[in-house]
């Protein structure tokens, strides 16, 4: 009953792989940017009895169909392709689990399906505000909110998943951006050759991954263009800062790693923090361009909303489900038991 199952549903949206374990209450997985449905195979073998987990990869990514992501929708492509997925599934109201991109999507089906969703549990999700751009209670910091979406990728990064690339002999290698980024060293890498398969069946070019972005004559010289899965991020389109009053009701456990790079209030990925660092030339200065306070945002967000717990995992960076995977299904597993069945 429990054996792992994988296939590929197709929808008048997509054809989404996903891979599935057990029967009962549908328990949706979404993984993050730069990954697929992969990750959460061991979470999927550690569900109890009666569960039905479903670990899909997102459009562009793992094995999926690589439709192109509007992102003047924000994230909603990737939320409607779920709705079908479930709706294919025959999937009731459904438990959500996101990990970073995937814990902006959630919460994103959350707001525009809250009939359809029983608990949330959000690991290192994308801020409410988006990713990059905003200060504090998510004040953009530039009109075209110059330093978010495509452009703010790693060109080098970029050509070496094109590329299949699966050394470590460049500093931005999808093996070393597991072992860098992923996790707080590389001492504590677990799954390196899984993550690292994940980044690289990433799907290249304008529409997906980074997508494309527009000239600004803000710093650091780039705005959002509408296309692809880093303008999705952006806060030009995107946004779960109104959960709050949104209608949702479902409990939150929100997840996250003390020594995260990738989602924190200094994250190495945001431009703002890398301006003040003096590795992104030209920085205006915190009064202009602060760093992104990613956790103080989410925290501000889902403290109004009111119904959340914040779990802090010691040492652990974005990935702390599988850094210690058995303690976090114990977290997770008392919280999918806290709300009875709709």
């Amino acid at each position: 009953m429990n054996a792992a199952r994988s296939r590929t549903v197709r929808t008048d949206r997509l054809a989404t792989y996903v891979r599935e374990r057990g029967e009962g209450v549908p328990v949706l997985f979404v993984h993050g940017n730069l990954s697929d449905g992969s990750v959460w195979d061991e979470q999927l073998s550690l569900l109890p009895d009666g569960l039905h987990g479903i670990a899909p990869d997102l459009r562009g990514f793992g094995r999926s169909e690589a439709a192109p992501v509007d992102a003047t929708r924000g994230l909603g492509d990737f939320r409607d392709d779920l709705s079908a997925l479930l709706d294919a599934l025959g999937a009731g109201a459904t438990h959500l689990v996101g990990h970073s991109l995937g814990g902006g999507v959630v919460m994103d089906f959350a707001i525009h399906h809250p009939e359809r969703v029983r608990t949330l549990t959000v690991v290192a999700p994308a801020s409410p505000y988006g990713f990059g751009g905003t200060g504090a209670g998510g004040r953009p910091s530039t009109p075209d909110f110059a330093g978010s979406g495509g452009g703010t990728a790693n060109p080098e990064l970029v050509k070496l998943i094109a590329e299949g690339d699966t050394s470590d002999q460049h500093p931005l290698s999808p093996r070393n951006v597991v072992r860098s980024l992923y996790f707080p060293s590389p001492e504590a890498v677990r799954d390196e050759e899984a993550l690292t398969r994940g980044i690289l069946a990433t799907h290249i070019g304008d529409g997906n991954y980074p997508g494309d972005s527009e000239p600004s004559a803000n710093w650091p010289g780039m705005a959002p263009g509408t296309r692809g899965v880093l303008n999705a991020l952006s806060p030009k389109w995107f946004g779960w800062h109104t959960l709050p009053g949104s209608g949702c009701r479902a409990p939150v456990l929100w997840v996250r790693g003390d020594k995260d790079v990738i989602v924190s209030d200094t994250s190495t990925s945001e431009l703002g923090h890398l301006g003040a660092l003096g590795y992104v030339p030209g920085w205006p200065g915190a009064d202009v361009y602060p760093a992104q306070p990613m956790v103080r945002q989410t925290r501000d967000v889902l403290t109004r909303y009111g119904r959340h717990t914040e779990h802090v995992f010691d040492g652990t960076g974005h990935f702390p489900y599988t850094e210690r995977p058995e303690e976090f299904a114990a977290l997770l597993h008392a919280h999918l038991s806290r709300t009875p069945a709709i």
